[in-house]
């Protein structure tokens, strides 16, 4: 069965173009499917436009709206094991984790559906004028762009499918071009719930080929697209000419600030887990251990041997607590950033290497690593490497711990540990993220905005501000009893 989805129709891409899906635990063929590229990109645009300007869905009541992604919620809840099969297989996660995150895919449709149905956005102007009806009511936007990366394929896809369909747009999604299934899985649930043809639009291919043009076309309103930092510089460049409003969610190196007061077993354990989970293939990872002085010594021991121990293994294995890299490329990557970092004075605590199993060598597989007596300019503490790699960082007081928690050029998540109340308040809003833990690292609810300060890019998901990315604002001024004003008389 062909897999772009554009106007309500399964079609195969126009140049018969096809690529090979393989899992990243070790190898196996999961399938192949079809490579889009411009023309599928232009196709789907058009459908997309025509649904906006002459399909029912923009003008479809809000509670009906909201009705139709409670139903995706619960279609989505009834096919939980097949879609979570299909994400690991696609990325190389844990099935544990592929389940945790389709709950969550479930449980961001069914906010937005809530909030939908709910409506009241639109308010009343009092003008001081009866003879005025002056309002403020919110409009969808029109064609949405949305670009997803291959990390959490349909978690990220979700938080900006259901508010765009909240608010009454079309889309088009392009999903990363090496985790399309759950993507293509979701556009049939879509049009099992009921969605009117046009509404959703998938291309799948790679950016260059297939994204490039969705943030280019004049017919698309609006470009949302989460990634690295390079390519959203180009989506906003490109985005430019056609002045198309955009969201932009671009990583982070984030930091985790853990003072001698901490809760010490506590803090320890959330530092593995704020960057091993999914080997360091998250957003806001807390890949920055910033230890206050007088702990460093022993924290940072304990880190590195659990470190050591953390099992690794693909989807399926119950033993395991971390998996693969997303390709031997991705791995490459990380393995020329730990070099460069200990080029540069880092101290290679443990990891640094492939593992030695062979029952892992057909992945693509890194062993945790703690790199240890890092400084702000070395390029491990600065860039972002989407693996699992933890850099630490000593700090003496709490102004210091701010300023270098802050040297960053991105602002997406920020941790901070300490049993003082005062403290950590004090230093949670004085750091510049856009989410920030206190004794805790990575939760996440869809009732509260998520997304990023400084260049971990602009706009936010989830929460009521999440909906509102999704809409424009309209001021409708009615003069109840017109009159000639006489002014040119």
């Amino acid at each position: 069965m062909p897999e772009l989805f554009i106007g309500g129709a399964w079609t195969a891409a126009a140049d018969g173009a096809k690529r090979e899906i393989r899992c990243p635990a070790d190898g196996t063929l999961v399938a192949t499917v079809d490579e889009g590229g411009p023309r599928d990109t232009s196709a789907a645009i058009a459908a997309a436009r025509t649904a906006f300007d002459r399909g029912p869905w923009p003008t479809t009541p809000a509670a009906e709206r909201g009705r139709l992604l409670l139903r995706v919620a619960d279609l989505l809840e009834r096919d939980k094991p097949s879609l979570a099969r299909a994400e690991s297989l696609d990325t190389g996660k844990r099935l544990v984790e592929s389940e945790f995150d389709m709950t969550d895919v479930a449980n961001c449709f069914r906010y937005f559906g809530n909030l939908t149905a709910a409506g009241g956005r639109d308010r009343i102007i009092d003008t001081g004028d009866p003879g005025v009806d002056s309002r403020v009511v919110h409009e969808p936007v029109g064609v949405c762009a949305l670009i997803t990366p291959w990390n959490y394929p349909l978690l990220q896809a979700a938080w900006k499918i259901a508010p765009a369909l909240g608010a009454g747009n079309t889309f088009v999604l392009k999903p990363s071009e090496l985790t399309p299934h759950t993507a293509i899985m979701l556009m049939r649930l879509l049009t099992e719930a009921g969605l009117p043809d046009g509404t959703a639009n998938l291309v799948l291919g790679a950016g260059p080929t297939a994204g490039a043009p969705l943030s280019e076309d004049q017919r698309v309103d609006m470009v949302s697209f989460t990634g690295g930092l390079v390519t959203g510089r180009r989506v906003m460049a490109a985005a430019a000419p056609t002045v198309k409003k955009i969201a932009l969610e671009l990583g982070g190196k984030n930091p985790n600030v853990v003072f001698a007061d901490a809760d010490y077993e506590a803090a320890v354990d959330y530092a593995l887990t704020a960057v091993f989970l999914h080997s360091g293939q998250v957003c806001s990872a807390g890949a920055r251990l910033l230890v206050q002085d007088e702990l460093h010594d022993s924290f940072v021991e304990d880190v590195v041997t659990r470190a050591r121990v953390i099992p690794l293994g693909g989807p399926f294995d119950e033993h395991a607590r971390t998996g693969p890299l997303i390709s031997a490329k991705h791995r490459a990557k990380i393995e020329a950033y730990v070099a460069a970092g200990v080029a540069e004075g880092a101290v290679l605590r443990c990891g640094g290497a492939r593992p030695d199993d062979p029952a892992l060598s057909d992945g693509f597989y890194y062993l945790p690593t703690v790199l240890d007596e890092c400084t702000p300019t070395m390029t491990v503490v600065r860039d972002e490497s989407f693996g699992p790699v933890l850099t630490v960082e000593r700090f003496r007081n709490e102004d210091e711990a701010v300023a270098l928690a802050n040297d960053t050029v991105y602002g997406l998540s920020a941790g901070v540990w300490s049993q003082d109340a005062g403290r950590a308040h004090r230093v949670a809003s004085r750091l510049r993220a856009g989410t920030v833990w206190i004794n805790d690292f990575q939760p996440y609810v869809p009732q509260a905005e998520w997304g990023g300060m400084k260049q971990s890019g602009f706009g936010r998901e989830l929460g009521p501000a999440g909906l509102a990315e999704y809409q424009e604002t309209k001021h409708v001024w009615r003069n109840l009893a017109p009159r000639p004003l006489g002014w040119f008389e």
